[in-house]
């Protein structure tokens, strides 16, 4: 009777324990998937935007070339020293994760310091007309003096932000170039959606050429002149049209990094 009773129950326990660790791997399966589901995003993102700084492409294989992992690490250590140093940068086109950044930038070093100056680099061909009104409100709303420098290129709307840094202290190395242009824009769809897309495009041409006027001195007719069509100017051009103070040919003498307050 005890060898049979042994033999009945055995099958039993097998089972049971089968079903408990079926039970256990489908718990630990649901809760991989869901720490999956909560990181995959931020790192995939995060990853798409350091690699298309490097231009790298998302589906590259491993054998094409690109640069080492440990670039990435070295790149965003030298943008948190240039941070240390009250040193920001422009570059890429004017859109709405740039603006985001650079706003928060420009409002905590203004927390920090407000009595020290904030020095933007610009290198972009220009974007987003509200994006860059972002950063422009910005800059004039700070209590920090915010110095532009342009380096490579300043175009359509980051050619407004670089006029719009404190005068006599907005600088471009000495082959930038610098264009303006009146705002671009489509639309489609009924008349009345496509007259209402017009009139704003109006309102922003109009808004952005009484603030150029008012940063380069330049009467408001040639503003609009000249912004009819792309308008390209050199370093030595910018400064005699008002866009910029001074071309640096000497960093000692123009530009003093300055460190963050403790």
């Amino acid at each position: 009777m005890a060898a049979i009773a042994m033999a009945t129950t055995t099958p039993l326990m097998g089972s049971a324990a089968k079903s408990n660790k079926s039970s256990l791997q489908l718990q630990q399966q649901k809760r991989f998937r869901f720490r999956l589901s909560l990181k995959s995003p931020v790192r995939t993102r995060t990853r798409t935007r350091t690699r298309a700084l490097f231009g790298v492409q998302a589906n590259q294989s491993p054998k094409d070339k690109g640069p080492p992992p440990f670039l990435f690490d070295r790149f965003q250590g030298v943008i948190d020293q240039l941070f240390h140093h009250r040193i920001i940068r422009l570059g890429g086109p004017v859109e709405d994760d740039v603006a985001n950044i650079l706003v928060s930038q420009l409002l905590y070093l203004d927390a920090l310091d407000p009595s020290k100056d904030i020095v933007m680099y610009i290198n972009s061909p220009g974007g987003s007309v509200t994006a860059g009104m972002a950063i422009f409100d910005t800059m004039k709303h700070i209590r920090a003096d915010v110095s532009t420098v342009c380096v490579g290129l300043a175009a359509s709307m980051a050619a407004f932000i670089l006029s719009a840094g404190t005068k006599g202290k907005r600088f471009s190395l000495p082959n930038a170039r610098i264009m303006i242009h009146q705002p671009l824009g489509g639309t489609q769809g009924s008349q009345s959606d496509m007259e209402i897309q017009c009139n704003e495009v109006l309102h922003h041409r109009a808004v952005l050429s009484g603030y150029l006027a008012y940063n380069t001195g330049q009467p408001l007719e040639k503003i609009i002149e000249d912004t009819d069509r792309d308008f390209f100017m050199s370093a030595k051009e910018a400064k005699e049209y008002g866009i910029v103070d001074d071309v640096i040919t000497n960093p000692l003498k123009s530009l003093q990094p300055q460190t963050i307050s403790n």
